[in-house]
């Protein structure tokens, strides 16, 4: 596939108007952090350097997780390989195609590679990628099936498993660390969902699913909050859970789960991290979070970007990592990682093996779904 860099070679200032439809309040090309970039540019940029889109999920830089992560990989990026790179976030997304698009159009710069985070934008990609099959994208957490498009997927369920088992021990004896504790009557865990979808779908599946590892009965408690930056609400549905007995929540909620670290902060009790070590990432909760699900975007978008600095876009393909590929695991938090007994450490270890080794089969989807 010839790159959009060679077609517009040569290509004199043109100011990237469809870009401004969605003023931007985040880094912009070659910008240091909390600078305001304006999404409009006449400026001229050398066509020796490469220079990537980043049209993150709604739920918007600074949520400790999801697009955290995505953002952790193009800054690596810049530092490793030297890219430019431009961040957007949609309002909603509704204006995902159009942002998709501007970096399409534009020529000053023109973008090497436009990084689409989350699955939401599917359906506005699908459009974009036919539109502009001369620009590459990168699509994270779906499949846009395109010679243009390099999709990136994770087997988020498989993490979760880890976390399912981990919570269901820990609920089935006295435990108690930081500011959380086990109620020695009750053995219940909960799951706190973002946009209830197929995707989101799946880490309830393999969190349940790890639950009944164990051989004592644990209650499972779920809600979707619909949203991902509904803080609020993430709060009030775990508040329910631990009020109604839960030890320990699961969220897959990007800053909607900020919400679920308050209440288990205010009812002491505990709660797992996911995307990224939430115990490092925002260490005002560290104290309630014994561990995260760990899903490695940013190494997936470093790839991705590393493959277009070589000059090998992987256009049409499905990276499907999970955790034999590292692209999920548990990591246990700081500093309530080291209080959790060996032998429940142990017993996770030896679930993560059977994974990896096939002895295990973890389900995308929750039983009875």
């Amino acid at each position: 596939m010839k790159s959009r860099r060679a077609v517009l070679t040569g290509a004199g200032t043109v100011s990237t108007a469809a870009l401004a439809g969605c003023a931007s309040r985040l880094p912009g090309v070659g910008a240091g952090d909390g600078d305001e970039v304006s999404t409009t540019t006449t400026k001229q940029f050398d066509d020796s350097d490469t220079y990537v889109g980043m049209v993150y999920a709604t739920g918007g830089l600074g949520d400790d997780s999801f697009n955290d992560m995505a953002n952790r990989g193009i800054k690596r990026s810049r530092v490793e390989y030297g890219v430019e790179y431009k961040n957007e976030v949609p309002e909603s997304p509704d204006d995902m195609q159009d942002l998709q698009s501007g970096y399409a159009a534009s020529s000053n710069p023109d973008f090497d590679l436009a990084v689409c985070v989350g699955f939401l934008q599917t359906d506005p990609l699908k459009q974009t990628a036919k539109a502009h099959g001369d620009q590459q994208f990168m699509l994270i957490d779906s499949v846009v099936d395109r010679d243009n498009v390099a999709n990136y997927v994770f087997k988020e369920h498989e993490g979760s498993f880890l976390v399912g088992h981990l919570s269901a021990l820990l609920t089935t004896q006295e435990f108690a660390a930081g500011a959380g504790s086990t109620n020695p009557d009750a053995t219940t865990v909960g799951f706190v969902g973002g946009i209830e979808s197929g995707l989101i779908k799946k880490f309830e599946a393999g969190f349940r699913a790890g639950v009944d590892q164990v051989d004592e009965p644990v209650d499972v408690q779920t809600a979707y909050v619909g949203a991902f930056d509904d803080v609020e609400g993430g709060k009030e549905a775990a508040a329910k859970m631990y009020d109604d007995g839960a030890d320990v929540v699961y969220h897959a909620a990007g800053g909607t789960g900020l919400g679920v670290f308050q209440a288990a902060q205010e009812r002491g009790r505990f709660a797992m991290g996911v995307d990224s070590d939430q115990s490092e990432s925002d260490p005002r909760y560290a104290n309630v979070i014994p561990a995260s699900m760990v899903k490695r975007v940013d190494t997936a978008v470093f790839q991705a970007v590393g493959n277009v600095v070589d000059g090998a876009f992987q256009g049409g393909s499905v990276n499907s990592l999970g955790l034999a590929e590292n692209g999920v695991e548990l990591v246990y938090g700081s500093p309530l990682g080291d209080d959790i007994p060996s032998d429940v450490v142990d017993a996770v270890a030896a679930s993560r093996e059977g994974i990896v080794n096939g002895d295990i089969s973890v389900p995308t989807t929750p039983e009875g779904n």
